[in-house]
This record gives structure tokens, C-alpha cells and sequence, in this order.
């Protein structure tokens, strides 16, 4: 059952926070919701945004500026949390790149972070709680995020292609399995077995696939990024979906960084090119 923490009245429609008690998770989560004008007409089409590093529910609501658009669009967002929250899991808070605000949208297998730190398994848990109490079309849902929350939305989308009818995202760790942020993530989360670490390197998951989304898939990514050339390997997943005959659009963007600056810049393209993929 979601319990209603606060709302507020945002262009023509309202933004919400809920919390709950998660199955999935075994902890009480929080996610936010923005409704636009036309909620109480019929379900709409929905826009799940995942969140990056050291982020949470709140962070995309507050910063990036999408309510407008989506009032426009009448897309509903809905922003999860990025990691459980009072798991008490030793060591959780000491590094920002992993642990809480880390949970890098995975379910983790090893010890100890494998009973809560069950991240793809909440994001599923929260899709279906929307859908049975929010005005939500089960059948038009998209995904997309920044960053860790890109690496998210890629790798849920190639997992569940079924589950997401469209997918894009912001400066997006494309390639975890190559990339320092990867490698801690998935050594502490999956192991040593790097088979394991494939079912989550959004690359690595193209690349053995045939055209998941026919109707193309949109990265934007800010040349002025400073984790660009250690972290995000966008060209990597350039490659696999050319190797798979995946149509992208991988927008290069001198002068941009990594934050929210860019991505409140370019918000309303990736809305107005989730819309009519997401449209009845």
C-alpha cells in the first residue's frame, strides 16, 4: 500500500511522494510521482527516470525541469530511489560510488548485500504498484535516466524489452564491465564471474541481441564530461548497436558536463521522442 509523504500542485497537475514497505527490497522505499492535468481522464503513458550516483527520488523532480513538458505530453514520471535506505549493511555509506545512493539497478547475489540491495527487482515491484493504484497504461510505459540511472534504463529495457516500449538516456555508464565505477559495482554486488557482470553491461547485453527496439533508441552525452573518457564508453555501445542493427541516435554535445545542467537542457527532446512511441 503507498502512503502519500507530500504533494504539490506543478503545472496544471500535481507531484507526489510516496513511500512503502517493499516486498522486494525488505525496507520501507520511496519513489516520486508527477501526475499532469489529464490523470483523472484515463491511464496515460509513463516515463520511468532512473536516478545516478548519490542521487534519490527527489533528485530528477527537483532539478530537471520535465514537469512542463510532461503536463504538455500528459506523460506521467515516475522517479524511484537509487539504492534501500537503513539496510545497516557494513561499510554501505563509505564510498559514494557504491552502496546506499549506489544500488546500481541490479540485484545483487553475494553476501552482504544480497538480501537488500535487490534493485532491478524493486524498479519491477514499483512498476506494478503504479499501475494497480496510479492511472498508469500498463502497455505504454518508457524508461530512462543519467549515468548509473542510464546504465538502469539501458540494461532493464534490453532486459525486459517486453516490459518498456521505448528507451533513452543521459551520458550513460554504456559499458560497466570496462570502467573503474563497473568494476567496483559489480565485484561487490554479482562476484568475481564476469558472465554475470555481462547480464548488466548494457553493451555487453546489445550486442547479443537482434534490434530489441526497432524504433530506435536515443543517448545524449556532454563532450566536457569528466568521467566521460575513464567511465561511460559511449562509443562501445555505439558499436554494439551497430553489430546488432539497433537504430541510435547518440547526440555529442561540445560544452556540456555531467549534471543536471545538461540534462535539463535536453529533457524536453527525450519526452517529445518518448511520446509518440509510448502513444495509443
Amino acid at each position: 500500500m503507498l502512503e502519500l509523504v507530500s504533494e504539490h500542485a506543478c503545472y496544471g497537475g500535481v507531484q507526489r511522494f510516496y513511500k512503502h514497505d517493499s516486498r522486494a527490497i525488505g525496507l520501507p522505499m520511496r519513489f516520486s510521482v508527477f501526475l499532469p492535468p489529464r490523470a483523472d481522464d484515463a491511464p496515460l503513458p509513463a516515463l520511468f527516470y532512473l536516478a545516478g550516483l548519490t542521487c534519490n527520488e527527489e533528485t530528477f523532480m527537483i532539478k530537471a525541469g520535465a514537469q512542463r513538458m510532461a503536463a504538455e505530453l500528459g506523460l506521467v514520471l515516475i522517479a524511484p530511489d537509487t539504492s534501500p535506505r537503513g539496510a545497516n549493511v557494513p561499510g554501505e555509506a563509505e564510498a559514494w560510488d557504491f552502496g546506499v545512493g549506489a544500488g546500481f539497478y541490479l540485484d545483487a547475489t553475494q553476501q552482504p548485500w544480497a538480501r537488500h540491495y535487490r534493485m532491478e527487482s524493486y524498479l519491477h515491484e514499483v512498476r506494478e504498484l503504479v499501475v494497480a493504484e496510479l492511472p498508469v497504461a500498463a502497455d505504454r510505459i518508457g524508461i530512462f535516466g543519467h549515468s548509473m540511472g542510464g546504465h538502469g534504463a539501458l540494461t532493464l529495457a534490453l532486459r525486459r524489452p517486453d516490459l518498456f516500449r521505448s528507451v533513452s538516456a543521459f551520458a550513460p555508464i554504456a559499458a560497466p564491465s570496462q570502467c573503474p565505477w563497473g568494476h567496483k559495482a559489480f565485484t561487490g554486488y554479482l562476484g568475481a564471474d564476469r558472465a554475470a557482470w555481462a547480464e548488466h553491461d548494457a553493451s555487453a547485453l546489445m550486442a547479443n541481441s537482434v534490434k530489441p527496439f526497432p524504433h530506435g533508441i536515443l543517448v545524449d552525452q556532454g563532450l566536457a564530461d569528466k568521467f566521460l573518457a575513464e567511465q561511460l564508453y559511449p562509443e562501445a555501445f555505439e558499436a554494439a548497436c551497430a553489430q546488432a542493427g539497433q537504430p541510435l541516435t547518440l547526440r555529442r554535445h561540445e560544452g556540456y558536463d555531467h549534471g543536471y545542467y545538461f540534462i535539463s537542457t535536453f529533457v524536453e527532446d527525450h519526452l517529445r521522442w518518448h511520446a509518440p512511441q509510448l502513444a495509443a
